[in-house]
């Protein structure tokens, strides 16, 4: 169970369990189309990378969740620990599970994520203080809490999806938002993080998340066997696609940006309304596959 603040006044949103899902089969084994999304490049691509950032991002936050546990005594906030850590892990197992498929489609998979091990643990944890490698786990969860906003809530991004694909990425989210004070918490009230330094983490993050992940979408757009001029129309209308006026970054501008306000706390952001049926629909059916196709089905009514 997710447990609120001891401040209560800065909360204005229902705080939902922390339910660790386990033995969930999205059929990633299957037969899914190399672009999956629309048939798009771009799109899939985008999507793809994502993914292959996610195994060793997740084990880094929970190490640096964990660099804490020995200064808690609070049972409420040990167990949101233990439920956070269950949720990554299992994001880190389905996600290495999809990038399998990446790797023999020929991306190479074992490089990158060489890349991110020496990043992370060789180079950020080694020379960065444990409060600013929690506060970019903080921020890291801020942002993969508000995926729900960019695809969740809107039917059209994930329409010409794979069902697969869609509904991992759905559960993912979903997750990411039932436990996303965990890390915040932790640094707030254990490790007392400052104001400057939480903008910090989050600047970094934020540059450094979206600078790797196109990063890895030029290789994979190379392995693709487009050519150079392919490419470039490839990434003009799938940059248009990401920041355009209502595409798929643009809507939730305000919610990052949320973050750097003094006083925010992640509570202060409900999840999102779909939530709920997909809950229910997970619940009713025990597919998470089935539970995507019932958001999906719903955004078209």
């Amino acid at each position: 169970m997710s447990h609120p603040s001891a401040h209560p006044a800065t909360h204005t949103a229902a705080v939902p369990p922390i339910v660790p899902r386990d033995k969930l089969d999205f059929g990633l084994d299957g037969d899914i189309p190399r672009f999956w999304l629309d048939n798009d490049a771009f799109k899939t691509r985008f999507f793809d990378a994502m993914s292959t950032l996610f195994p060793v991002g997740e084990r880094f936050f929970i190490t640096c969740v964990r660099d804490y546990r020995d200064r808690i005594d609070d049972p409420a906030m040990l167990e949101d620990i233990k439920n956070f850590t269950r949720q990554e892990g299992q994001h880190s197992m389905l996600h290495t599970q999809y990038n399998n498929r990446l790797q023999a489609q020929g991306v190479r998979v074992d490089r990158i994520l060489a890349g991110q091990e020496k990043r992370l643990f060789g180079i950020i944890r080694k020379h960065c203080s444990r409060e600013f490698t929690l506060g970019m786990t903080a921020a890291a969860e801020h942002i993969t809490a508000i995926m729900a906003e960019c695809f969740a809530e809107r039917g059209e991004i994930f329409a010409n999806a794979d069902r697969r694909i869609r509904a991992l990425y759905v559960w993912h989210a979903m997750e990411e938002m039932e436990h996303k004070a965990v890390a915040y918490d932790v640094m707030q009230k254990i490790a007392r993080v400052g104001y400057f330094t939480r903008v910090r983490a989050m600047l970094l993050v934020g540059g450094l998340f979206p600078f790797h992940t196109f990063r890895i979408m030029r290789h994979m757009l190379r392995v693709d066997g487009f050519s150079r001029w392919q490419r470039a129309k490839i990434w003009a209308k799938g940059l248009w696609w990401l920041y355009k006026p209502g595409g798929l970054l643009t809507p939730v501008l305000g919610s990052f940006l949320a973050y750097l306000k003094p006083g925010f706390h992640p509570w202060q952001q409900a999840v999102v309304p779909s939530y709920q049926r997909w809950m229910d629909a997970l619940a009713r059916t025990g597919d998470p596959v089935a539970a995507g196709d019932v958001l999906q089905q719903a955004s078209r009514a």
